[in-house]
């Protein structure tokens, strides 16, 4: 994952800048091939809704007034599997558009052309100001990994581990292109050059490494301030009061201003809430992503199929076992009613 980490920023932007809207040349085909998806869903959608509504048996879910329900007739069972595909295509195409767009919109190099105030220049204040400001960019693209399932499934790959160490460290994502970060370059913005942005980066990312262990227990003082390796155990437990908290990198500071932190009082369980037990890196990289365009598929409105990307990935364990609670109470209710019919 580590080599995979290392290789993929360095072949992504070449296979991926002739898909770019506005600037490669497939760029207009793939906004369009989007766009195309997206209508043929939404017509889908319509269809399949009425021919739920024409079934004896077919409605929407209590859960989903939009969703598709059950459906027994040959036009709805058509129309579910056309919207199923196109509204999976929609949303991959569309996501590769927008990222591809936003990541050229943002290079250090372009905003430091645009820069708000002089160059800083490369003083110990400059690069003070650097790191520090990496650092709480940071921690909102930490977070927001977190909390938005889609960029959750870059991210996964670095918790997938059950065990922490400083290999640990090294298992890191290499689908970062497909996410939307907060740009780190608008620090290029406020007078920082692209050359001292990648200096704060390295700094950072050193820091991030040693913390990966359980050979240091707590640092007295410091830990009031700095990111440490009893926090970040924290932030890699399954424990339920360790989810999603102490998203800091070098300073533990932002999740105590932002409420995201908690100190290490109990046993650390790493790893995930459903561990996926395989080394293979194909597994690992791509099961949420997987994940995802099975709950896609499923989906019969586009509230329901954006809520399955852009909220947090609890919110879809939530939602399915709702879905399925709905059925069997349907079913149930089906029953009941036809052995009333029957008698």
């Amino acid at each position: 994952m580590g080599v995979g980490s290392l290789l993929v920023p360095l072949i992504a932007p070449r296979v991926l800048r002739p898909f770019t809207p506005g600037r490669g040349r497939w760029g207009t085909a793939l906004l369009a091939a989007a766009i195309g998806a997206a209508s043929v869903t939404s017509v889908a959608d319509v269809l399949a809704r009425r021919a739920a509504r024409r079934s004896a048996t077919g409605r929407p879910s209590p859960v989903d007034p939009g969703s598709w329900g059950v459906r027994k007739s040959p036009a709805g069972n058509v129309a579910s599997k056309v919207a199923a595909a196109s509204g999976v295509a929609s949303l991959a195409l569309g996501g590769v558009a927008l990222t591809t767009a936003w990541a050229s919109a943002v290079t250090p190099e372009r905003l430091y052309g645009r820069r708000l105030v002089p160059d800083l220049g490369t003083s110990l204040p400059a690069l003070a100001a650097a790191v520090i400001g990496w650092d709480f960019i940071y921690y909102w693209n930490h977070r927001f990994m977190h909390e938005s399932r889609y960029m959750w499934a870059i991210h996964v790959v670095h918790h997938s581990s059950e065990h922490y160490n400083l290999s640990t460290a090294l298992r890191q994502p290499v689908a970062e292109p497909l996410g939307t970060f907060l740009p780190y370059s608008l620090l290029c913005l406020l007078g920082v050059s692209p050359e001292l942005l990648m200096t704060a980066r390295g700094i950072n990312l050193l820091w991030q490494y040693w913390i990966h262990t359980e050979a240091v227990g707590t640092m007295g003082a410091s830990e009031a301030v700095l990111n440490t390796p009893s926090h970040h155990r924290v932030h890699h437990g399954s424990n339920a009061r360790y989810i999603d908290r102490n998203h800091g990198s070098m300073l533990i500071v932002w999740d105590r201003v932002f409420g995201t932190f908690e100190p290490e009082t109990e046993p650390v369980v790493y790893g995930l809430t459903k561990n996926l037990g395989s080394f293979n890196p194909a597994v690992i990289i791509g099961h949420e992503y997987a994940a995802i365009v099975r709950d896609v598929a499923t989906a019969g409105s586009w509230r329901e199929r954006l809520s399955y990307i852009l909220r947090g990935p609890g919110w879809a364990v939530q939602h399915r076992d709702a879905m399925a609670a709905a059925d069997v109470e349907r079913s149930t209710s089906d029953a009941a009613s036809a052995r009333s019919a029957a008698s």
